[in-house]
């Protein structure tokens, strides 16, 4: 009997149920090269003992012969049915092994199966180890936190009958801030209130225009308070009408005040008149502690660091904004080299035949040598004489004159008169009033006029005498907008004024564009200034910057029932599971130390010192070492400092501050299933802290519209109109420092919003972004055009996907010039050019590109706004109107673009790159 093969397979399939999966494998392996060889020495066993026994000579010719046929039917027949027995024992042999092999794949497919899963527990398991262990640096970093380390300081607040003596000087001329200023109404956190005494009941009456100038700048302040009880400084307007008062009445109706506390302490006295007769009217008035705050001193008068200069109010003007009647910053070099034009007050300065200057009717002063600025004038008209370059030195008026003090240079001609001069001129010559006959003089009025109108018009001021007390002295760096020279440097001025380069020419003239536009354009700048500038001496920080309301579309008891989970979008460049929970950016970090310690800079670089800000995109960097040795609060350094590739990189924010978030801000308008695919794009997108929907359009979202839960909230913000200014609002539910703008339509992998990301978090002061553009300046034209060609230079990356600081977003919508404003509004475009105006002109830095993608994938989105013809139009009637209200054009090329660390770099097998896609 043949040897059948369910006998010999029986044994191994019951074994197949006790052995492991991998002697399994190997058993079948086994079993599928035996069998066949099995199979092949019984076929061949059967094929020869058949010939042999059965059918002997078979082979041999006439074997057949002797056989009968019964026989040989039965011999025939029999070899048919062992053929018919093999041939079904081959096809169950091939059925069992394509069974055996099917198994063999699911156990295959099993086998990968659990490699993934136990990858995937593996992951897990780290995620949570590392999630453990961050858990546990914020629970120590948040007692470190808590920990008290000094008291807190609290308000004081005196009665109305607060008779707290402090130290007498000597006299009131003596006064000084620490010894004349009561500093017990004015804890560091009383907020600088200020109680400004009523005009129409002042004891010094105000005529109608001092009246509306103060009371419309005072309401608009913001330290402003209505209770004298316990306000820190009492403000005190003295106007023209002042000036028919005597001495002694005036003294007395001083002290009758009903805040002035026997001697004046904490009062500022500001002087408003508006003719030179009365300019000084405090001259000789006994004020006691009260500061004196007006436009002429003299130096027996003026008490350094205590009084505070102005300029005079008839050069104020109604408001800022004032950019049409403002000279372009370019070109730097002018018509004239310099200019002074003025007439010297009698005794009158006449010019000789001979070009030589001398007093007129004033013989003890031609024969004594005068005051020594004949002799500047005598240089000046020498140079001129002398000089190739067209100068302009004019020592008589011939016309009408605006007089000052007797003995000074008067100014010469109407404002537009004087305006057109300045503005043909590259410098402008003050020359200071010096000592008259009475007396010294700090500062005059007319000196004041000429530095203001100086700066106004863009010619960089020269003032030649080093006695002068310039306006706001204190707090203002004039060294950065004028040049201040001693009489003896005449003869050296124009060698001097010509070694000045083009870039330190324009640098100074844009310093004193913002120097006049922010404390001495309007009367709300001047007054604000005088506040700010008592508010930084007392080291009281300023008021906090507002932020914008966050109201949502939908009421907060149902729009938590709007959210659904969807399944994410599987995408190359995915990741999932943010690293740590929601964390927003610390706040007011350096509020006080700001006031002190940065006062200098707050002083003299745009916005200036009136705001308050959270945080700024300036604030300083610690050492390297210092966040392991003893400043480690909030960092998350890469492998606790080790540093490491991809794998380490992924774990750990790392860089040089300390750890932090970023809010996403996607303005949409009526495109629905566009947003939720976009939002969906987001599931666990790491460092994510939360998503604001813009909601630009009037009608709110359909009824049946399904938000996704994409693991951080989403705010859908209800705005008030239809305005893309809307984008960059400082929304008080963005609690992060970091802000990514982007369109409802732009398609971002993960790897790229965080690579995006984390440059931005080394550059935090730039626009960091996508998509790049340039400005391009048209040669026919003479303007400037809007561009979106590829380039190997760029000027902007458009803020439709792009990161910034949120201290930006306060200046675009509280501090930027409205007309820009209005202009986006105008046209429905432009926001992005604006935003990267406004950065550039802070920065003087260019934006940065990041990645090599110049445009966004969206399928199946409607036709876009910039597809339109007019868009680019617009875009360049845009760029033309900003540097018309700049004054020039702040943006700056740059053929500067970012990609990853090890990007493009062959790395061992073990190891992994920072960014798998970029």
């Amino acid at each position: 009997m043949p040897l059948s093969l369910d006998l010999l397979a029986a044994p191994v399939l019951r074994c197949l149920h006790h052995i492991r999966l991998s002697r399994i494998i190997a058993m079948l392996l086994v079993i599928l090269i035996v069998i066949p060889l099995i199979t092949h020495w019984y076929l061949g066993s059967v094929d020869g003992t058949s010939q042999r026994h059965d059918l002997p000579g078979l082979d041999t010719p006439g074997i057949f012969q002797d056989m009968d046929p019964k026989e040989l039917r039965h011999h025939v027949h029999e070899l048919h049915r062992i053929k018919s027995s093999v041939s079904n024992e081959l096809l169950e042999l091939e059925s069992k092994r394509q069974r055996l092999q099917g198994s063999i794949s699911h156990y295959n497919g099993e086998v990968e199966q659990a490699k993934v899963e136990l990858e995937t527990a593996r992951n897990e398991l780290n995620a949570l180890k590392l999630q453990l262990r961050q858990t546990q640096k914020e629970l120590e970093e948040t007692m470190e936190a808590h920990r008290p380390r000094v008291a807190q300081p609290h308000r004081i607040l005196p009665s109305e009958n607060d008779n707290v003596l402090i130290a007498p000087p000597a006299a009131s001329s003596s006064c000084r801030q620490h010894t004349c200023f009561d500093y017990s109404r004015c804890s560091l956190t009383s907020g600088f209130p200020v109680y400004v005494y009523p005009t129409e009941d002042s004891i010094f009456p105000l005529d109608s225009y001092i009246q509306d100038v103060t009371l419309s700048s005072l309401e608009q302040n913001l330290y402003l308070s209505s209770n004298p009880a316990t306000a820190c400084v009492y403000v005190v307007i003295v106007g023209t009408l002042a000036s028919r008062l005597e001495a002694k009445d005036m003294e007395r109706k001083l002290t009758s005040l009903p805040y002035w506390r026997g001697d004046g302490r904490n009062h500022i006295l500001i002087n408003l008149a508006r003719d030179y007769s009365a300019e000084n009217v405090l001259r000789n008035i006994e004020t006691g502690r009260a500061m004196v705050v007006q436009s002429e001193f003299m130096f027996s008068q003026y008490r350094a660091g205590f009084d505070i200069v102005i300029p005079p109010v008839f050069t104020w003007e109604s408001g800022r904004g004032a950019f049409d009647s403002i000279p372009p910053q370019v070109p730097a070099h002018r018509k004239h080299l310099f200019s002074f034009v003025g007439e010297k007050d009698s005794p009158g300065v006449v010019v000789s035949e001979k070009g030589e200057l001398f007093y007129k009717d004033d013989a003890s002063l031609n024969r004594n040598g005068a005051t020594g600025e004949v002799d500047v004038l005598a240089d000046l008209v020498a140079i001129e004489n002398n000089d190739e370059d067209n100068l302009l030195v004019k020592v008589t008026c011939g016309g009408e004159t605006v007089q000052g003090l007797r003995g000074e240079w008067q100014l010469c001609g109407k404002p537009q008169e004087r305006q057109q001069v300045l503005r043909e001129s590259t410098f402008s010559i003050i020359i200071v009033a010096g000592k008259l006959k009475t007396s010294s003089v700090l500062s005059s009025v007319l000196t004041t006029v000429r530095l203001y109108e100086s700066l106004k018009y863009g010619a960089v001021p020269v003032i030649l005498g080093e006695q002068v007390q310039l306006p706001f002295s204190e707090v203002i760096d004039w060294q950065q907008a004028a040049f201040v020279f001693p009489l003896a440097r005449v003869s050296e001025l124009h060698f001097f004024l010509r070694t000045v380069s083009d870039s330190d020419l324009l640098r100074m003239r844009l310093q004193g564009r913002f120097l006049w536009e922010t404390y001495l354009s309007s009367p709300q700048a001047v007054l604000n200034t005088v506040l700010s500038v008592v508010r930084t001496r007392i080291s009281i920080p300023p008021k906090t910057v507002p932020e914008e309301p966050s109201p949502t579309v939908y009421n907060e008891d149902t729009y938590p029932l709007l959210l659904e989970e969807v399944e994410p979008i599987s995408e190359t460049g995915m990741e999932f599971g943010p690293v740590e929970p929601p964390y927003d950016s610390p706040k007011f970090l350096r509020n006080f130390t700001t006031s002190v310690v940065d006062k200098h800079t707050l002083w003299n670089t745009f916005p200036g010192p009136f705001y308050l800000y959270p945080y700024l995109p300036t604030d300083p960097v610690l050492p390297s070492e210092a966040k392991f040795m003893g400043s480690g609060l909030g960092f998350r350094p890469i492998n606790k400092g080790s540093g490491g590739a991809g794998k380490e990189f992924q774990e750990s924010l790392g860089g040089n501050v300390p750890r932090e978030q970023f809010t996403i801000v996607m303005l949409t308008y009526e495109r629905e299933s566009v947003l939720i695919n976009s939002l969906q794009r987001l599931i666990g997108l790491p460092y994510l802290n939360k998503v604001l929907v813009v909601w630009n359009s009037p009608n709110l979202p359909s009824e049946d519209l399904r938000w996704p839960d994409i693991g951080v909230p989403i705010v859908v913000i209800r705005t008030k109109k239809n305005s893309l200014n809307n984008r960059f609002l400082p929304y008080d539910v963005i609690e992060t420092e970091a802000i990514l703008s982007i369109d409802d339509d732009a398609h971002l992998r993960h790897d790229e919003i965080l690579f995006g990301f984390r440059v931005w978090r080394e550059a935090r002061d730039r626009v960091v972004g996508f998509p790049g553009r340039f400005h391009a300046w048209d040669g026919s034209h003479q303007s400037w055009l809007y561009n979106s060609n590829y380039s190997c230079e760029l000027s902007m990356v458009l803020t439709g996907a792009a990161f910034f600081h949120k201290y930006y977003a306060y200046l675009y919508s509280y501090v930027m010039p409205q007309v820009i404003r209005d202009k986006v509004d105008e046209y429905l475009n432009c926001e992005d050019i604006a935003m990267n105006f406004l950065v550039s002109h802070i920065t003087r830095k260019p934006p940065i590109k990041v990645t090599s993608r110049w445009t966004f994938r969206c399928p199946g989105c409607p036709q876009a706004l910039s597809h339109d013809d007019s868009h680019f139009q617009e875009r360049h009637k845009c760029i033309n109107f900003f540097v018309q209200v700049y004054g020039y054009m702040p943006l700056l090329n740059t053929q500067f673009r970012v990609d990853s660390v090890l990007f493009k770099t062959r790395l061992p097998h073990d190891k992994q790159k920072c960014f798998k896609f970029i």
